[in-house]
């Protein structure tokens, strides 16, 4: 069958690379494929579709027999309604100063979730007990946000991982003082394929009471989801996830994209060949006098501190984004279409300009 006719034009070049971020890549061919699939004939809304009820078999078999998935359009949104769910009106939550929720998301966790934000700085983007205990206290104190909820990235903002003891230890502590614990996987699968243990090893197996799960940086057209791993830590999340404006009508084609990662080894594969890409571009920048990786590169992220000046013309040849501008920080994401010869031709650009 020909594919069928569209009036629509590709108004880029496909062949323009960058690393900027995973979320600049295009969708996997199994994840467009999975879309089309999808598609044709009638499907209940809202949620009560084959596709999203078969997601739930597939969020069991990674996360337990208890977990379930609320699928949402975008990690933003997971993130609020997943920390909306276990606060309450006078509730804060204890992060990391450079999370996402903190950084990265518009103040949308405080003025959209209601909710304060209590940061604590960190010198590799990993809390420990011993930092959430500087944000950890006066929950009698009405003059204060009363801590409930501790939220950790895996894998961090700053591509390093946390290790299944060290969130363990964080679940135990932040249980121990009668707060749950979020964990926001943005990329957890380039977590779970560094460490090259299941999922569930750092989520519901040590403590983790809900999850924000990652797709788009993985290959997904667009769609995350909530998934609730302590039921009892949760109320109401259907409600909140249509007052927070991420209730789907065609939710058959967020879940599917999610199932075609996630069914098998998708998800798996994509993360380890960004993650791959992600170390062989740190390998050919050591070798590269006047640069410095600043983070143990764990992920798919890679963090430099090089001339401002070279930064800039090099950013004209391939887009990425300081990160630190001030201090000539710079951060390199490779994604699951990043080729060798994209890093090649990177590291090779870089040579020449540190040279200039």
């Amino acid at each position: 069958m020909n594919p069928p006719k569209t009036d629509a034009r590709r108004h880029h070049d496909p062949q323009v690379r960058g690393f900027a971020s995973d979320n600049y890549a295009g969708a996997h061919p199994e994840v467009l494929a999975a879309l089309a699939l999808a598609n044709g004939g009638h499907q209940v809304a809202y949620g009560e579709d084959d596709y999203t009820e078969n997601l739930q078999r597939i969020i069991r078999s990674h996360f337990g027999a208890t977990a379930e998935a609320f699928p949402v359009f975008n990690g933003t949104g997971a993130n609020v309604v997943a920390l909306q769910a276990v606060t309450d009106r006078w509730g804060a939550v204890i992060c990391a100063e450079s999370a996402h929720i903190n950084v990265d998301e518009g103040g949308a966790p405080e003025r959209m979730g209601g909710l304060k934000l209590l940061t604590v700085p960190t010198p590799d983007g990993k809390l420990t007990p011993e930092l959430i205990d500087r944000q950890a206290w006066g929950w009698e104190d009405e003059h204060r946000a009363m801590p409930q909820v501790v939220s950790i990235t895996q894998s961090t903002e700053l591509g390093t991982l946390y290790t299944p003891e060290e969130i363990r230890a964080i679940c135990e502590h932040a249980h121990a003082h009668g707060m749950k614990v979020h964990l926001d996987g943005s990329r957890i699968a380039n977590a779970a394929a560094s460490l090259n243990v299941p999922m569930r090893t750092f989520t519901n197996a040590v403590g983790v009471d809900i999850l924000s799960l990652g797709g788009t940086k993985n290959g997904a057209v667009f769609g995350e989801a909530v998934v609730v791993l302590n039921q009892d830590a949760v109320r109401q999340m259907k409600h909140l996830r249509k007052m927070s404006m991420q209730l789907a009508s065609k939710m058959r084609f967020v879940s599917v994209q999610l199932e075609a990662l996630l069914a098998k080894d998708l998800w798996l594969r994509n993360a380890r060949h960004a993650n791959d890409m992600a170390q062989r571009l740190a390998e050919g920048v050591r070798a590269v006098h006047g640069v410095e990786i600043l983070y143990p590169v764990q992920a798919n992220g890679v963090f430099a501190k090089l001339p401002h000046d070279v930064s800039e013309r090099l950013q004209k040849r391939f887009r990425f984004y300081f990160w630190d501008e001030g201090a000539g920080v710079v951060r390199w994401m490779c994604s699951f279409d990043t080729t060798e010869d994209d890093v090649d031709m990177f590291v090779a650009a870089l040579k020449e300009e540190m040279a200039r």
